[in-house]
């Protein structure tokens, strides 16, 4: 979620439907292509003991980070988390970066130094090297674009396009921790909270985790039915899995994860925690689906690993529409709180 945009807008352009447009633009098919646009990572078949994952992601000063609220180090490293969420939600191993910036004469050799620093010491718990990329000037802001390579094997792939009527829903870790973290970041006035709460909600949002090693052990265990990462928030996500795979689905506010840090932000702030749930962005964690056949064995399997995942509701039908259920009452529309580029603000 970049920081300064609000969520309520009108679209000048919709984002998702400019990727819509472009994918049908490059839909020529391709042998080696396994998935080309439309998911957390292309997919391109290299060999057949191993293929390899490609993303890319554009970060640009003002829109997804403020160098006056977060350090250059703290800059490079979410940078990273966000290219290397992407390979966890292909069930993938991250190898390869590629890293191309263009500098504003606002910032020093040092500052640029600790930017990549910090890229890399996101990289070092799964040896990501850094092999290449390209420098440029600015004339505005900083510019920051990562490329990064990961492998899985054959047909071994999570994708968005795997999810079926009956299938449960999943989170790992807790949400909404990145979006408390943000607030805190750019509030005047700060809520009260126990320093330890602050320190939690701050380290989430300026240090996330990439949930690699949940998204290899989905696909040894072959549990997950589709997977995506929770980059732009919950009820966005979600949609991009349920359209990819024509489904629709229920989501039970009260199960939804939350983590004391954020309940405490919450209560401080006067906000219902699930809703800042529903609309954090930026967590990183993985949404996925697990077919009814294999929940036993997955709920069975999962208290020995030491991972946090949580069911949060179930796929259903494409025309039932996806329903959000807050407690007895009847189900209503999830609404879409999640952040969209090429936004209008109201």
């Amino acid at each position: 979620m970049p920081p300064g945009r609000s969520r309520r807008a009108n679209a000048v352009h919709s984002e998702f439907a400019l990727i819509r447009r472009l994918q049908a633009q490059a839909s020529q098919s391709d042998p080696q292509v396994f998935k080309g646009i439309g998911d957390d990572t292309a997919v391109i078949k290299t060999s057949s003991t191993e293929w390899t994952l490609l993303t890319t992601d554009l970060l640009a000063e003002g829109v997804h980070f403020d160098p006056a609220t977060s350090s250059f180090r703290d800059i490079g490293y979410r940078a990273a988390i966000a290219n290397l969420s992407d390979i966890a939600a292909m069930g993938g191993r991250p190898r390869f970066m590629l890293v191309s910036i263009a500098i504003p004469p606002t910032c020093s050799t040092a500052q640029i130094q600790q930017l990549y620093r910090g890229m890399m010491q996101a990289g070092s718990p799964y040896h990501v090297r850094l092999i290449g990329g390209d420098t440029s000037a600015s004339k505005t802001g900083l510019f920051l674009n990562i490329t990064l390579t990961g492998v899985v094997k054959p047909r071994q792939v999570l994708l968005r396009g795997g999810a079926r009527v009956g299938d449960r829903v999943y989170v790992t870790g807790t949400l909404g921790d990145s979006r408390a973290g943000l607030d805190l970041l750019m509030s005047r006035r700060r809520p009260k909270l126990r320093p330890a709460d602050a320190r939690f909600l701050l380290a989430r949002h300026l240090r996330p985790s990439a949930r690699i090693a949940e998204g290899l052990w989905l696909v040894e265990q072959g549990l997950a039915g589709a997977a995506i990462d929770l980059s732009d928030g919950l009820t966005g996500d979600l949609r991009h899995i349920c359209e990819e795979s024509a489904v629709a689905a229920d989501i039970i506010a009260g199960s939804l994860p939350v983590s004391p840090a954020c309940r405490a932000y919450a209560v401080a702030r006067g906000l219902d925690s699930h809703q800042v749930a529903l609309q954090g962005g930026e967590d990183y964690e993985l949404l996925f689906t697990v077919p009814r056949r294999k929940q036993s064995r997955f709920e069975r399997l999962i208290g020995k690993t030491g991972f946090r995942m949580t069911c949060i509701g179930s796929i259903t039908p494409k025309a039932s529409g996806l329903r959000l259920r807050t407690g007895a009452g009847p189900t209503q529309p999830l609404p879409l709180t999640s952040y969209e580029h090429f936004l209008r603000p109201t």
